[in-house]
């Protein structure tokens, strides 16, 4: 086995580990690792936008009470005030890299999502996230600093116990990592690690999260040694298409920033005025998720519909074109139709936890982006405020880095990975039923509305198909499925032991066991 040695190593091609190795690579040599391809995260999913205060009549003051208030107040406000007065500067970055947001008399266009008291959504029509991915990853290919390597699955950190001379320090080196097409496993060393593997949504049944979104970040840096935080607080979006050919296709927030309505398609009503009269459809991500839920399970609907027809034709085809382009293709004409819509997991709110710095708690490694729990999402993200953490906290690590690069020693002689003891598996499909067992359990017993009964089930399930996998794991080679499948699984069990750990309901954790808000917010911290 060779052992590739970089100054900094970044696991993760979307925002937040593009945005870290650009701001490295002015100085360093930098490699970047992707599972799959380098736009297979959730950063070119992303459809709404990024928020920041651009308008005269806005404050950061007001950006920051809405977050807040949509995270329920667990949000840590020293984060919250960090990132948002970090937000214009960010966009300033993205528009000199050249994303082509949408202007409207030469200034930027500004949209309004749910949850936000002004209009401050930057833009790339409906697809920003694509923009940006597309911007970030141009820029990085022609930097001769960066290396940038596909097809890539990271099993584990390398730490000091993974050293020639074992080191129990948990000083972080790098990464053990599948090349997909070869089989073998690589290692790669660094002085410093960035950890930007995004969020663990395909642990669920429906999930908005791309393929790859299976936790892997976070389930490596709890293997190592790192806390995680908050990780009962799954976001789950209230609108992702509901089509029996095409999984996972989301409705963007802006839909009803812009005058969406929701129904029910059986009564005909309006119903967002029965859970939030104040802002009906336009309250935040979790009050409508739970009310469109309630909906599906009071009325034994399917789904229910999203409407936007009221508005011109024009309005909405220049508004949402890649949306309205994807439903043409389906029958659906949403300048004429409602859509058929259903919740669906969407983001990660918990993860590994860091600091403004962009810190965890082992030397040598920091996070950012989707994997981790910085404080700012609280109990509940508010909308297009997730890729501007990417941003924000990309920048606050590669400025960390390299603030402190004196004190960071090359790395050790480190042991090669052990193929000895394995041998090929005729057995996927124990891969495919664990994996779709994961998912559904998930969905039926730890989703928008949760009891301690069905949490209790869900863990008992874990604890026994842990048994499973860990024999399988250790027994066969390793594939990007069962490295997935192991991280999925771990994933599951943070999500699960957290929400146990919460004895209240707050923002996207609402137990019917315990449906009161209590006084005092309180982070749900695991130590491993």
């Amino acid at each position: 086995m060779t052992a590739e040695h970089h100054d900094v190593l970044v696991i993760g091609s979307g925002a937040a580990g593009l945005t870290a190795a650009l701001a490295l690579a002015e100085t360093k040599k930098v490699l970047v690792l992707a599972k799959g391809s380098l736009t297979g995260g959730s950063t070119a999913w992303a459809q709404g936008g990024i928020a920041a205060v651009l308008d005269a009549g806005d404050t950061f003051e007001n950006h920051i009470r809405d977050t807040m208030v949509a995270g329920a107040g667990l949000n840590r406000r020293e984060t919250v005030e960090f990132v948002i007065e970090n937000a214009p500067a960010s966009i300033d970055r993205l528009v000199e890299l050249g994303v082509p947001f949408n202007r409207e008399s030469g200034d930027l266009h500004l949209t309004r999502e749910g949850g936000h008291s002004h209009r401050r959504i930057v833009h790339v029509n409906d697809a920003t996230g694509w923009a940006v991915q597309e911007a970030l990853l141009n820029a990085a290919k022609a930097n001769p600093n960066i290396t940038l390597l596909p097809g890539r699955t990271c099993i584990d950190l390398i730490t000091g116990r993974h050293g020639e001379k074992f080191s129990g320090d948990g000083r972080v080196w790098g990464v053990y990592a599948l090349d997909e097409e070869s089989g073998r496993v690589e290692k790669h060393l660094a002085r410093a690690t960035v950890l930007a593997a995004g969020g663990a949504g395909r642990c669920y049944l429906f999930s908005t999260a791309p393929r790859g979104a299976t936790g892997d970040g976070i389930a490596m840096a709890w293997r190592a040694g790192c806390r995680v935080s908050n990780m009962e607080m799954m976001q789950f979006h209230p609108t992702c298409l509901y089509n029996l050919e095409v999984k996972n296709f989301l409705i963007t927030e802006a839909v009803r920033g812009e005058g969406g309505r929701l129904f029910n398609p059986v009564t005909g009503e309006r119903y967002m005025e029965k859970y939030d009269p104040g802002r009906m459809e336009l309250a935040p991500r979790d009050i409508v998720a739970r009310a469109n839920d309630d909906q599906i399970k009071r009325y034994g609907l399917d789904y229910v519909h999203l409407d936007i027809s009221h508005q011109p034709p024009e309005f909405v085809k220049e508004h949402f074109p890649t949306i309205h382009e994807k439903l043409l293709g389906l029958g659906i004409d949403m300048t004429r139709d409602p859509i058929p819509v259903v919740p669906a997991q969407h983001y990660t709110c918990g993860g590994v936890l860091i600091g403004l710095d962009a810190r965890t708690d082992l030397p040598g490694l920091w996070a950012a982006g989707e994997c981790t729990e910085s404080g700012l999402h609280g109990a509940n993200r508010l909308a297009s405020n997730s890729l501007l953490e990417c941003f924000v906290f990309g920048e606050a690590a590669a400025k960390d880095v390299l603030a402190c690069w004196d004190q960071l020693d090359a790395p050790p002689p480190i042991r090669d990975w052990d193929e000895s003891r394995v041998s090929d598996s005729d057995e996927q499909v124990v891969i495919k039923q664990n994996w779709t067992e994961i998912r559904r359990f998930m969905w039926n017993y730890v989703g928008i509305v949760r009891t301690t009964k069905r949490l209790e089930r869900a863990a008992n399930r874990i604890r026994l198909l842990q048994e499973e996998v860990e024999d399988y794991y250790g027994s066969f080679v390793v594939t990007t499925d069962l490295i997935e499948l192991r991280n999925l699984l771990k994933a599951a069990e943070l999500i699960v032991k957290s929400a146990l750990h919460r004895h209240e309901s707050r923002g996207l954790h609402y137990t019917l066991d315990y449906p009161e808000t209590d006084p005092v917010a309180r982070d749900t911290v695991l130590v491993p």
